[in-house]
């Protein structure tokens, strides 16, 4: 079966529908922070049916086929690979979408594809191993490390030398709303860690305001009494959220959330996160007070984020590459 210039197996050309859909919710995800679970479902449902067919392909021909380039590999691909991307999942190291991606990647890719473009087989090499799964997470996580490296490069080249020059960049105070990540910066300095600009943008969106409104009279709105009787919807902190603003200054200070307030909750970040009967992505008070301070500052003009990349555009690379090349990790030892 032929497509174009490309020859394989039917189940391994279909397989190639992957790279399109995982380009789209790498970039998705790199812009919003969003992927919706139900992309993953037709892609879900292509694997098992090609899976199966795989099998029955494998089945026929018997022997090793069926054996070490089949049975092997998709065990490893289930056995090694799910349980990976469960186990990083439930600890925190991987968003919801990565596990998910890599969960269908197991089923899609649970053996070594073939595609023979002219005179040339791809993958131009293979492992021991025999997953692809598995080499497409290999892949994935020395791409993820190599990232670090870029970032510190790229700041090592402006000039920027810090203790967090490898995994964030400076970035203009009234532009952090558009940025996802954490705010690497308190009013002591820099940071390893600060507050996460979802929640960031649910304050925000919340009492109806702009960092340039809090900037311009930080004093004003740091007063819990000025916070919003009827406020906005928060959101879930997505940059592209559609939102309600009301505005903020319009409250009465003898009614509404901050009425019986003792004023020794700074910005209202505590009533904030009592009232959004919710988690603003683990955020404390204090983290957000701090974060609003640095912010507030009329002497600041660009702070220091980190971008969070999220793990589903290494996944995307890792993909490519494993198509391409194959296993980087067995072909820069061997």
């Amino acid at each position: 079966m032929t497509l174009a210039f490309v020859s394989a197996t039917a189940p391994d050309l279909l397989r190639l529908v992957a790279l399109p859909v995982f380009a789209w919710v790498a970039i998705r995800d790199i812009e919003t922070r969003r992927v919706s679970s139900g992309v993953w479902i037709p892609l879900a449902l292509l694997g098992g049916v090609l899976l199966l067919w795989e099998a029955q392909l494998a089945r026929a021909a018997g022997g090793q086929v069926w054996i070490d380039e089949f049975l092997v590999p998709a065990a490893i691909s289930f056995g090694v690979v799910v349980p990976i991307a469960y186990t990083f999942w439930w600890f925190g190291g991987f968003g919801g979408a990565d596990a998910k991606a890599l969960l269908v990647l197991a089923l899609l890719f649970p053996t070594f594809p073939q595609y023979a473009v002219g005179s040339v087989t791809l993958p131009v090499t293979t492992t021991p191993i025999g997953s692809f799964s598995f080499t497409i997470l290999t892949n994935a996580v020395l791409v993820a490390i190599l990232i670090p490296i870029a970032l510190a490069v790229r700041n090592a080249v402006s000039g920027r030398l810090t203790p967090v020059m490898f995994i964030g960049w400076p970035v203009r105070w009234d532009d952090v709303p558009d940025h996802h990540g954490q705010l690497l910066e308190t009013t002591a300095g820099v940071s390893r860690s600060g507050l996460d600009l979802d929640a960031l943008r649910m304050y925000l969106r919340w009492r109806g305001l702009t960092l340039e409104e809090i900037q311009e009279d930080p004093a004003t709105f740091r007063d819990p009494v000025t916070l919003p009787n009827d406020p906005n919807p928060p959101s879930d902190g997505a940059v592209d959220a559609e939102v309600r603003t009301n505005g903020s200054l319009e409250v009465d200070p003898e009614a509404g959330l901050a009425a019986d307030s003792d004023h020794d909750d700074p910005w209202g970040a505590r009533i904030f996160l009592t009232d959004i009967d919710g988690s603003a992505y683990g955020t404390t008070p204090a983290e957000l007070r701090e974060g609003l301070e640095v912010l507030a500052d009329a002497d600041t003009e660009t702070v220091w984020v980190s971008p969070g990349t999220p793990f589903l555009a290494p996944i995307f690379v890792g993909l490519v590459i494993a198509v391409l090349y194959g296993d980087l990790l067995i072909g820069t030892l061997l």
